[in-house]
């Protein structure tokens, strides 16, 4: 959960980037924003820079600039990366991103699923579930794929607190309840 700095600025970017003149496009704003987040907790160097207040604001929108140039960055995100900088948030930069991301799914009518699976999915399987979520919940889906060496096989999709459990565990685990309550009966 994005503490409420964060989701301040997440939700500020939210609105600039949803507004109906924005040159920026939602998809290609989530992922300049992201790439700036992983390129800064990629590199000891930059973020310790970047952290430290010998280092003046204006000095950092400089190295930041160069680099943003080198990313394509559009104009509307670089100033917000300047923003962050001058409100010495910079160190937030991927919890800012994660509850950027969120916040964009939400206002664009997404929802998140998490799903994990004993191997690596191919596409076509990939679309099927998301396809088959869709149907469940009546709602456009965002799937995050994860391998799960813990699982037998199948696949488990987790949306908010609800859990779909198509593994083979638990396909064993409902057979077990199924004969026991027969069984009882």
């Amino acid at each position: 959960m994005a503490s409420a700095v964060a989701s301040r600025y997440a939700r500020a970017l939210v609105d600039v980037i949803t507004a109906s003149r924005s040159p920026v496009a939602p998809e290609e704003a989530v992922a300049q924003v992201r790439a700036v987040a992983e390129m800064i907790a990629g590199s000891t160097e930059l973020r310790m820079a970047l952290l430290t207040p010998a280092i003046s604001n204006s000095r950092k929108r400089e190295v930041m600039a160069r680099l943003l140039d080198q990313m394509s960055v559009s104009g509307l995100v670089r100033n917000f990366i300047y923003v962050i900088i001058d409100h010495r948030r910079i160190g937030m930069m991927s919890e800012i991103s994660e509850a950027f991301e969120l916040l964009m799914d939400e206002r664009l009518g997404f929802v998140r699923a998490e799903v994990r699976s004993a191997s690596a999915l191919d596409v076509r399987r990939t679309a099927s579930l998301e396809s088959e979520l869709s149907r469940l919940t009546g709602k456009r889906m965002r799937l995050r794929f994860a391998v799960d060496s813990g699982l037998l096989g199948g696949v488990l999709a987790r949306i908010g607190s609800t859990v779909y459990d198509g593994s083979i565990r638990g396909q064993l685990q409902q057979l077990r309840r199924e004969l026991t309550e027969h069984s009882a009966g």
